[in-house]
């Protein structure tokens, strides 16, 4: 043991607890040992002995706490007990050994038992064990006990040394996603998973005072990603330590957020119902700051400084949990809360009408499983005539013979007073005199009775009833036809009954027989009849599109017409003709022609890639109904739209692509046709997926209810047309004719250009500009023959509103797009060169790099852009726009943008080079140039771009205006600008070059506009680059001169401004 000891640092102070066991012999005992001078430390076992004449001996069990910083001192103590205790009369030293050894620490002492002694639980509890407590013991204690309570022999363990623990409830969250295996005790997943979160538990609270190793045991999971609930023993009344003290990174499991949890009655309620308010404490039984967790979708607030909380409308069944934040881990007291299920209070009519006749009627109400209801009658609970019956209560009522009054019957919750103030809690019959309209037809809140009858019966009708029901509603129809046609209020309940039934099929996922919908149909038939066309009008002058009668009733069609069973059949009647047929095989076409009077409706599928039963109806009243007012984008034509064909509804079990309607145009007068189709979501016609391919004949890619769309033939006033005209062929005759007078002057100067463009740099700059001048002359000039061209093409087309013919259109629109791209690609290069020239000063390029660069950039560019536009739009056709010209398409694939965004780009970059080539003049002062032929080239640069630029922008961007409005005003800015671009282009680009015009006049020589690398003076010849680079930049900007050549530069125009170049 000394040895042991001897390990630590030599001036560690040892508290050592030394205990001895002598055996005392009874003979001449005196009264007290007054020969062992050692204190009694353990008093339940270590006292005086007092002598007894009935024993004759007496063990003695004795501790000596020892401070020693040499553990040889124990030895010697040791020795010294045995020779001195065994000199004494009737005492023997039995045994003598270490129980328990305290190193000093830096915060106490670290107490630790020797072999054959334990620390009893309840030191380990107070004096805070070094970790787990482990059957009933722990390995050691952080402080010396002050109660002198130290190690006892293993020989004394018994029930009092055991630890008295208490269970706490936790939670902690998993990184997992949850599987539903896992609320299953039962299942394997659920048992392996168990054992590792209580094996991971167990690794995470093992280091903990108080804590009872290998208690932790899962009791389940929850979602959310895994929620494990578990317990854990702690010989503690209360938490002590943080999360922070178990978190820990690694490990098998990535565990996180853990809390204490207790099951809470936060409600004080045994019953929770739908829609009522709940108001939940929380017990604070802990201090910390509260915060609450509900179920997704609750409605709540808090109060009472957030110790309670009040959910409205309660909906939601699931855990409600106030949790308090502790110092320790966060404390959850949780209630789980299971909504009731919905009382539903059925009546078997919420109206009867009945004649005053004194007959009886019988009122049932019944509702779901676990509740009962009452009838009331104004107020006062029905207690007679009653009939009770597996939750339903029916009521004999006896009608008066005269003067028989309105009666509302409530049927409602028993022994749910709390409720009442919930709709679900009750239900309203009310009867009253059957109400018969033949004496007061054409009021429109008149509804003929039989028709009313039947509204009531379909608000609780049965499935397997429809059949009858059906052929009742169409014996009704047809019966009461002339009553009918002339009630709106009749009309608008019909259609409310056909949407009933359609909803019910829909709902119910069921299908629709023959003569369901037969019947259905031939309601339909006698309500949009050409005889029911002021009650129509009635009706949507009275109606939005957000609640129109006539759209009710189209899509109860489509939905009805959604769901016929799979079986072939058709129904033809005055209006409408239904086909139904399985479509078999792979790759079949499929086509219907209408058989109706006035009809010679087409449908064409030309491909059904799968088996598939296929629904066509074809309805030729229904468009006198239907509204026309919300129809799509006709390019914003103010005209009235009409309905001018019929109503095709398609509907297939499987997708189809592509539909070719052909219809029968019943107004000839009518122009600019749509196809369209009746798009809920917008509450309007929509052209959307649709297309006109012919004259009457549209393409659609999905199945609805489609018909087609037409106005009158009138876009614009035929003078302002014939105006527009004049002003586009005068202007494109003079473009042309300038642009081509702007390559015979370049051809005139070009040889004199190309010689002597090697001179100096701004004579390469001066060359270049030139080249951009000649390549928008001529891309300018051939895109206007092709704006000639599709002129022609699409001439007729426009006239007849007809889609534009893809094949001529193409190529056509492929090279204007391409060359007036090419147009404002080389004025970026004109612009580019003027920032080159001005920025650039200290390194030059080549003339071969300059000009590999230019072309490349002015016709590479446009080239990759028309190629990528072409071929990205041509296989949906819709590269070409299908109406008003020929040019890029605009609405369906947007390939208009690839002239826009690039055009309008360069528009901006060159504004911006203009803005930083005027701001470096102006800061540069007097030293821009060096020589008077060097800044000629950079003003007609600089005014070419800053004109033409805005010049080509304006022109195209009224160019898009007129494809958005009709306004005849932007139609001639357009005309004038794009006719008269030519034109422009010959007077800022070539004849307001001063140079140029004196060469074509003759005044000077053609070498004269290039810059020539000497010149002559009255003081003799002299290099132009004879001042030196910093001396050319110190002259001044709007005069510069020389002073060995002052006189020859005045003489000859030397001193320039930047009006006058």
């Amino acid at each position: 043991m000394a040895g042991q000891i001897l390990k630590h640092t030599l001036r560690l102070t040892v508290v050592v607890l030394l205990t001895f066991v002598c055996k005392v012999e009874a003979n001449d005992f005196s009264e007290t040992l007054n020969a062992l001078q050692f204190s009694y430390i353990d008093e339940p076992h270590h006292h005086k002995r007092y002598r007894r004449a009935d024993f004759t001996e007496t063990e003695i069990l004795a501790n000596i706490k020892i401070e020693a910083t040499n553990a040889s001192m124990i030895e010697k103590l040791k020795a010294y007990l045995k020779k001195n205790l065994t000199t004494l009369d009737n005492v023997t030293l039995i045994d003598s050994s270490i129980s328990t050894v305290c190193n000093r620490t830096t915060s106490g002492y670290h107490c630790k038992c020797e072999d054959q002694y334990f620390w009893p639980c309840d030191v380990c509890k107070n004096h805070k064990s070094c970790g787990s407590i482990t059957n009933n013991t722990c390995i050691c204690v952080t402080d010396a006990p002050n109660d002198e309570q130290f190690c006892q022999p293993i020989s004394q363990r018994n029930e009092t040394t055991k630890c008295q623990s208490r269970i706490f409830r936790m939670s902690v969250e998993i990184n997992e996603t949850f599987d539903t295996n896992l609320t299953k005790p039962d299942n394997d997943y659920y048992k392996a998973k168990a054992k590792q979160v209580e094996a991971a538990l167990d690794e995470r609270f093992r280091k903990l005072p108080n804590y009872i190793k290998d208690s932790a045991k899962v009791t389940g999971f929850r979602s959310g990603s895994i929620i494990a609930d578990y317990t854990i023993h702690l010989i503690t009344d209360s938490l002590t330590f943080t999360t922070a003290d178990i978190n820990e990174s690694g490990g098998p499991l990535a565990l996180n957020n853990f809390f204490q949890t207790e099951q809470n009655n936060l409600s004080n309620r045994a019953d929770v119902y739908p829609e009522e308010n709940v108001t939940l404490q929380c017990p604070q039984t802990v201090e910390g700051q509260i915060t609450w967790k509900v179920p997704d979708g609750t409605k709540y607030y808090p109060a009472n400084n957030n110790m309670s909380l009040v959910v409205e409308s309660a909906a939601e069944s699931g855990r409600y949990s106030c949790i308090i934040h502790t110092n320790s881990v966060p404390y959850v007291q949780w209630e789980e809360i299971n909504i009731k299920q919905q009382p539903r209070i059925n009546v078997s009519e919420s109206e009867q009408n009945f004649v005053c006749d004194g007959s009886t009627i019988q009122l049932k109400c019944c509702v779901n499983a676990n509740y009962n209801v009452d009838w009331f009658l104004n107020g006062k609970m029905k207690e007679t005539g009653l009939k009770r019956q597996e939750g339903c209560i029916t009521i004999n009522h006896t009608i008066q013979s005269e003067d028989c009054p309105e009666e509302i019957f409530t049927c409602k919750l028993k022994g749910l007073p709390q409720l009442l103030s919930h709709s679900y809690s009750m239900r309203n019959v009310t009867v009253r005199p059957k109400n018969n309209c033949g004496s007061i037809l054409g009021q429109d809140n008149c509804v003929v009775g039989d028709i009313k009858d039947l509204e009531t019966k379909a608000q609780s009708l049965d499935v397997k009833a429809i059949p009858e029901f059906m052929e009742a509603l169409r014996n009704a129809t047809m019966k009461n036809t002339a009553s009918i046609t002339g009630s709106a209020a009749t009309v608008q309940t019909i259609v409310k009954i056909l949407t009933t039934i359609a909803e019910i099929f829909k709902n119910k996922n069921i299908t629709v027989n023959e003569p369901v919908i037969e019947n259905f149909l031939t309601t339909v038939d006698i309500i949009i009849s050409n005889g029911t066309s002021g009650t129509w009008e009635t009706l949507n002058n009275a109606n939005d599109t957000k609640s129109n009668t006539s759209i009710e009733l189209l899509q109860a069609i489509e939905t009805i017409s959604s769901h016929l069973s799979n079986t072939d059949f058709n129904i033809t009647i005055p209006s409408i003709q239904l086909e139904n047929r399985n479509i078999t095989g792979y790759y079949q076409s499929f086509s219907v022609k209408s058989h109706l009077n006035n009809s010679r409706a087409e449908v064409l599928i030309p491909v059904v890639s799968n088996s598939s039963f296929i629904t066509i109806l074809i309805l030729t009243n229904i468009g006198n109904i239907l509204p026309t007012d919300n129809a799509p984008n006709n390019n914003n034509r103010t005209s009235e739209n009409h309905i001018n064909g019929d109503v095709i509804v398609v509907q297939a079990k499987s997708p189809i692509r592509n539909i070719s309607l052909t219809f029968d145009i019943k107004n000839k007068s009518l122009g600019y046709p749509q196809c369209v189709f009746w798009n809920y979501n917008r509450n309007q016609w929509d052209s959307d997926g649709c297309n006109v391919t012919g004259n009457f004949t549209c393409e659609c890619n999905h199945t609805t209810s489609f018909s087609i769309l037409m106005s009158p033939s009138v876009p614009i006033d035929p003078v302002q047309s014939t105006a527009l005209a004049y002003i586009t062929y005068i202007g494109v005759a003079i473009s042309m004719a300038s642009l081509i007078l702007c390559l015979i002057i370049e051809m005139i100067v070009w040889k004199s250009i190309r010689r002597n463009h090697a001179g100096a740099q701004h004579g390469v700059i001066s060359y270049l500009r030139h080249v951009s001048i000649v390549n928008i002359a001529v891309s300018l000039l051939i895109a206007n023959i092709c704006f000639i061209i599709g002129a022609i093409i699409s001439n007729p087309y426009e006239n007849q509103e007809r889609p534009m013919p893809v094949g001529p259109c193409s190529p056509v629109v492929f090279f204007m797009h391409f060359f007036y791209l090419s147009v404002f690609f080389w004025m970026l290069i004109s612009a580019l060169l003027l920032l080159y020239n001005t920025i650039v000063v200290f390194v030059q390029m080549s003339t071969t790099a300059l000009m590999v660069i230019a072309f490349t950039v002015g016709y590479g560019a446009p080239l990759l852009i028309a190629v990528i536009t072409v071929a990205s739009t041509a296989g949906a056709e819709n590269y070409v726009s299908k109406k008003n010209a020929c040019w890029l398409n605009g609405t369906e694939s947007y390939a208009l943008l690839a002239f826009v965004i690039p055009a309008l780009t360069i528009v901006f970059i060159n504004l911006l080079i203009l803005i930083v080539v005027v701001c470096k003049i102006l800061r540069r002062g007097a030293g821009f140039a060096s020589q008077p032929d060097e800044r000629h080239t950079l003003v007609v640069i600089l005014r070419c771009v800053a004109i033409l630029t805005p010049i080509f922008g304006l022109t195209w961007g009224f160019g898009i205006g007129t494809m958005v409005s009709p306004e005849f005003g932007i139609h001639v800015v357009f005309a004038i600008l794009n006719s008269f671009q030519g034109f422009f282009v010959l007077v800022f680009g070539i004849l307001l070059d001063k140079k140029v015009r004196e060469a074509v006049a003759g005044r000077l020589p053609l070498s004269y506009l290039s810059s020539s690398p000497t010149r002559s003076t009255n003081a003799g010849t002299s290099s132009s680059s004879a001042p030196g680079f910093f001396g050319r930049w110190r002259r001044n900007v709007y005069n510069i001169t020389n002073p060995s050549t002052t006189q020859s530069a005045n003489s000859s125009g030397a001193s320039e401004n930047l009006m006058n170049p």
